[in-house]
């Protein structure tokens, strides 16, 4: 088996709330096969992680609207409209397009061209991250060159996409990795070959964090002037049930000392202000965005992890979200709700305390019993330090994943891919 060369498609390139693509990228590269990123859209965040700043492939941005680059996508189509595919995947867009008559559906064709007509020769595999629109560009693209393709896909992807859509993508790829046994489940009663449908965890690289856990203090909201740390990390939108956790700490007894801390983007004025109408907004720090290195600092110095993650009415929701395993890596334990993949991690009462979704009066309860217990919060945390070693290494997945892009397997789970080492400061 010949090594291929990727295009990666991406949504957008670099960004904060997608860690485990760069990670996986950085696998990639480190593993040897040759890639590009292909991305749908420029990159609209402030800051970046440092592991960005290691990859080192090109990254080719499609016009993200037509009318921002018209003449690029006309000489895309003028271009495209010669390779031999092209009227194969025009006939399957616009059967696609009969039943997805938007905009969006519109603008893929046009990227998928600009892509088939500028994509290097030497590329031999077409690789998307998530299963909606960069899949679609990747099939359209995939389709007018001749090249295999297949798909990483994660949650709202999924979850938010029409099961014809998600079916015919099923059935032109190759194979497709998805990073949940409940993702797995759930694809493979759509696909007409169940066996292209495989569990890969995106997982940790340990290397980035510290080997020790930190030494806590014993904080259990007894103390004014000593509170308990409480340590949140997602985007402020709907899914992450941020207004939910909001209500729940509100219902903390008045006499415990706690302090909640976010770390994320999204509006933060809508949450700040449910935060002064619930009284508790003097409690509450919202430092919002931040890159990996200060992400994983916050969990060293915090004694409790909590995500109050939610189905919203459209079906988006997390998967298995990779703030969960950090924060169990750094030895915090972890409230959150039993919802899609997370008690594929957090094992209520071993590791952590699981409660229904949009429930705060639960989600109150389970907060109250680790801020007054930490002997309890020390064992949970050094338990999901030990799960997240055992089972959720990145290593494990980036072998697997590097063999099917051609890599040969070897013993040592790293030698394939050699392990990352500290970001220059």
């Amino acid at each position: 088996m010949e090594r291929d060369n990727l295009a990666i498609v991406v949504k957008g390139y670099p960004r904060l709330s997608e860690t485990f693509i760069a990670q996986e990228i950085l696998g990639i590269q480190q593993a040897g096969i040759p890639y590009r990123i292909v991305s749908l859209r420029h990159p609209t965040d402030k800051k970046r992680h440092p592991i960005n700043d290691r990859i080192t492939g090109a990254v080719d941005y499609l016009p993200e609207y037509v009318y921002q680059e018209p003449m690029r996508v006309l000489r895309g189509w003028l271009k495209a409209r010669k390779i031999p595919g092209y009227r194969r995947a025009l006939n399957i867009w616009w059967q696609d397009y009969r039943r997805d008559r938007t905009a969006n559906r519109a603008r893929r064709l046009a990227q998928a061209m600009v892509m088939a007509a500028e994509l290097p020769d030497d590329v031999t595999r077409i690789y998307a991250h998530f299963l909606h629109t960069p899949a679609s560009v990747a099939r359209y693209c995939a389709i007018m060159r001749g090249l295999p393709w297949s798909c990483s896909a994660h949650a709202k992807d999924i979850y938010t996409s029409q099961d014809w859509d998600m079916r015919e993508k099923l059935r032109d790829m190759d194979w497709l990795v998805t990073c949940t046994s409940a993702n797995v489940d759930y694809l493979r009663k759509l696909a007409e070959d169940p066996d292209k449908v495989n569990l890969l965890y995106h997982g940790l690289d340990f290397s980035r964090f510290p080997e020790d856990l930190p030494e806590r203090p014993l904080r259990d909201g007894t103390d004014a002037d000593n509170p308990v740390r409480i340590l949140s990390v997602g985007r402020l939108v709907g899914k992450k049930g941020y207004d939910d956790l909001l209500r729940a700490l509100a219902k903390l007894p008045a006499d415990l000392h706690w302090r909640f801390v976010h770390i994320g983007g999204g509006d933060g004025e809508k949450y700040q202000k449910l935060a002064t109408e619930l009284g508790i907004a003097d409690r509450c720090d919202w430092q919002g965005a931040r890159d990996q290195k200060e992400v994983i600092a916050a969990c060293q110095s915090s004694d409790l992890f909590v995500l109050a993650s939610r189905i919203e009415k459209d079906g988006d929701r997390d998967g298995l979200p990779n703030v969960l395993m950090e924060a169990q890596l750094c030895g915090l334990a972890a409230v959150s709700t039993a919802i899609s993949a997370i008690p594929e991690l957090i094992k209520d009462g071993v590791n952590g305390k699981l409660v229904p979704e949009r429930d705060p009066d639960a989600l109150a309860s389970a907060l109250k019993a680790l801020i007054t217990d930490p002997r309890l919060r020390e064992t949970m945390g050094r338990k999901g330090n030990e799960i997240v070693r055992r089972d959720f290494s990145f290593y494990r997945g980036m072998k697997e994943l590097a063999e099917r892009f051609g890599v040969n397997s070897q013993s040592d789970e790293q030698a394939a891919i050699p392990a990352e080492q500290p970001a220059a400061e």
